[in-house]
């Protein structure tokens, strides 16, 4: 039986199971960490282009994560050693910043979660390298419609299994693979947290979405199948087929009428081609 936890904003909160219910004081605070968030992202679009070393885009990232007074929350996080994840074409996540550089055709994933006065803001983004062929740009459109179609089921009265089950009917009706090995999360003063957010399921199943709630929506859809496996270096997942993989991610809460997304681009770069 699931378990909720009204805490409070300054409540220090336990990885316990128990799904938490937060307050205003906690919404303003997840606001301010998700703000920073969308703005490191919104800075990225220019950076993003072919020659640019993924390294380059971390040195980036944690600057600004450091002069909006959070540091990384990835940085040191189990040992990864990186302030964001950058994950090419056939990276389904959590690729790591290094040398590599950027080619022109590229499609990329920039993963940030600035901890901001012990708030987590965690968003991703999907940008395109150059020339990107159009099968590239419908995957990168169609992941960023399923983001939105989960986050429409996002409101009280609702169980976490609709938010997957309209991602889920909106990729497969395009063809494509909904990646199950990795899901969304809880979130707010813990990094991940309950609920897990599966972006494949069925509808009215799962936890019941109640007011006070955070967590991310992540969808991470392939051009083909679903399956995933991971490398050696224990976090660079990719797509068994090898195809092409994107994802978009936002941190929500839940309102009394809906949700307020936390991540939004104040610039309106919710999705590319970026101007």
């Amino acid at each position: 039986m699931t378990q909720y936890q009204i805490v409070t904003a300054d409540e220090t909160v336990l990885r316990d199971g128990t799904i938490k219910l937060h307050g205003p004081e906690a919404f303003e605070g997840m606001r301010k960490a998700g703000r920073l968030a969308a703005d490191i992202l919104d800075a990225l679009a220019p950076m993003v282009q072919p020659g640019v070393s993924t390294e380059e885009i971390d040195d980036v990232v944690r600057q600004m994560t450091l002069d909006g007074g959070a540091v990384p929350a990835t940085l040191g996080y189990r040992g990864y050693a990186h302030s964001c994840c950058v994950s090419i074409n056939h990276v389904v996540c959590h690729g790591i910043p290094s040398d590599k550089t950027l080619k022109d055709g590229d499609i990329v994933n920039i993963d940030v979660t600035p901890l901001l006065d012990g708030w987590h803001g965690d968003s991703s983004r999907m940008y395109l390298v150059g020339d990107v062929s159009l099968k590239a740009k419908r995957l990168v459109d169609v992941t960023h419609e399923c983001l939105m179609l989960g986050i429409e089921q996002a409101k009280p009265g609702n169980r976490v299994g609709d938010i997957g089950a309209a991602i889920q009917r909106y990729a497969e009706v395009n063809r494509y693979g909904v990646v199950r090995e990795f899901c969304g999360h809880g979130l707010g003063r813990l990094f991940h947290d309950a609920p897990e957010v599966i972006h494949a399921a069925r509808a009215g199943t799962g936890p019941e979405l109640k007011p006070g709630m955070f967590f991310t929506i992540e969808p991470m859809i392939n051009l083909g199948k679903p399956p995933v496996k991971l490398l050696e270096d224990g976090w660079t997942a990719v797509t068994r087929d090898r195809s092409l993989s994107a994802q978009f991610e936002h941190s929500i809460g839940i309102t009394e009428t809906g949700c307020e997304i936390f991540t939004l681009s104040s610039k309106g770069l919710h999705k590319p081609p970026y101007a």
